[in-house]
């Protein structure tokens, strides 16, 4: 009896044990399918699968270990900083440059720290927040003020201007690279200055050699004195220029400095630009034809406006193909609401278009650039080519100086091509308008 149900319950214990070896072996199948599609059924033990598995699997990570810890030493190394962050803005990992430009010795790698309580800057948090949101890359310019608990600290460490490029990542999170544009802003403050130095330097002995020039004019007489004409010419180009780089360089610096805001009425203003430019408009036949609100008056400093419309127009005459007519249009346009302002505004918008041989593609985005003057064989050939003007001369700071006007008066400036034309197309919009509604159009 006894040995009968030992018998009994030894067979059940083996059915038992198989039964679960059974199930194991299915469920070891299951796993371990997916991660090789050449599974087959291979008649192999279950333990020397199961090692060859895991050892498949080891291998995997440390190859991915060692990627990690390439691109890591790569990004260490590079030009520009780098964080990660997780999807609750917790710092995963930045480079050294990071470190250096936001401040963050006293982070390690493994901390759990928010970015926010790291850096303070809610550029930076904000830019995060938006790439996350609308998952795409997004670029951000600002001026980074580093904090410290200690307050002389501050007064020691210098605010830099940071460039961040976003991007979002998976499981939320998102990557940021950094780049410290303060140097080349220190650069080109300190070229300008040089500049500006050297502009207030040639000032006196260029009005000394005028000066002298005017006194030889009318001691020499004809034919010599066509060389000192041309001299004269070029002392006094040479003075603008100067002059032209002082103008622009304070107006970058302050803008708003040498604003003597009067109302301004734009018709009669360039009315009498066209009478001081008609000489040279004359020798190629061109004329000026106004359409658009026949009386518009706008708040602005009437020299500086009058300087603008001088050198658009200066430009268009120089530009110009002959027995062509140079656009001068004006219209009054709504300014939308703002969140600070509810309510509505107008502007004045003028276009001023010519039929000359415009604006080329590689051109037009530094047209407003100081000493910018595109392909300069280009363009005198196409003139030169229709017999109207000879070579253009130019000092470069024309349209850098129109810019930084229209600016000072809240307004803003685009150059483009006319699509009937073919011309140059000037449009400039300035705030602060008042006119009638009649409009008119004449020549």
């Amino acid at each position: 009896m006894f040995l009968l149900g030992f018998s009994l319950g030894l067979g059940l214990g083996i059915g038992f044990w198989m039964w679960q070896q059974v199930q194991l072996e299915h469920y070891l199948k299951r796993i371990f399918k997916p991660l090789n599609s050449h599974y087959t059924e291979v008649a192999l033990p279950l333990m020397p699968r199961l090692r060859e598995q895991i050892a498949v699997l080891m291998q995997k990570r440390q190859n991915l270990q060692e990627s990690l810890e390439t691109y890591q030493e790569l990004l260490n190394v590079a030009p520009l900083g780098y964080l990660q962050v997780d999807e609750e803005n917790q710092l995963l990992w930045c480079n050294k440059l990071a470190k250096e430009m936001l401040y963050l010795e006293r982070w390690q790698p493994g901390q759990v720290r928010l970015l926010l309580e790291l850096v303070r800057s809610y550029e930076l948090d904000r830019l995060i927040e938006q790439t996350r949101d609308c998952q795409q890359p997004r670029v951000k310019e600002w001026v980074f003020h580093p904090s410290f608990e200690n307050a002389a600290a501050m007064l020691e460490v210098k605010s830099l201007a940071l460039r961040a490029s976003s991007f979002p990542l998976p499981k939320g999170q998102v990557g940021v690279f950094l780049e410290n544009r303060q140097p080349l802003l220190d650069m080109n403050q300190a070229r300008e200055r040089s500049f500006s130095d050297l502009a207030h330097e040639l000032r006196t002995p260029l009005t000394s050699i005028r000066l002298v020039v005017e006194t030889l004019q009318n001691r020499l007489e004809p034919p010599l004195n066509r060389w000192v004409n041309r001299l004269m010419q070029e002392v006094d180009r040479l003075i603008n220029l100067v002059q032209g780089w002082l103008d622009l360089t304070q107006m970058e610096t302050d803008p708003t400095i040498q604003l003597n805001p009067e109302t301004v009425e734009v018709r009669s203003l360039i009315a009498s630009v066209w009478e001081t430019l008609e000489p040279l408009a004359q020798q190629q036949n061109l004329n000026l034809s106004y359409s658009g609100i026949e009386s518009v008056f706008i708040k602005a400093d009437r020299s500086r406006i009058y300087q603008v419309f001088l050198n658009l127009l200066d430009n268009c005459i120089k530009y110009s193909l002959a027995d062509t007519t140079i656009q001068v249009q004006t219209k009054i346009v709504s300014t939308e609401a703002t969140e600070i302002s509810n309510s509505t505004s107008s502007s004045l918008e003028i276009d001023i278009i010519d039929a000359g041989v415009g604006f080329s593609s590689a051109d037009l985005p530094h047209v407003f650039e100081r000493f910018y003057r595109g392909d300069k064989a280009r363009a005198r050939n196409q003139i030169a080519d229709s017999h109207s003007t000879p070579t253009i001369v130019g000092s470069g700071l024309g349209l850098a100086i129109v810019k930084q006007i229209i600016l000072a008066h809240g307004g803003w400036i685009k150059a483009m091509n006319h699509p009937e034309t073919g011309g140059a197309w000037i449009q400039l919009q300035l705030p602060e308008v008042m006119a009638n509604n009649s409009s008119q159009d004449y020549s």
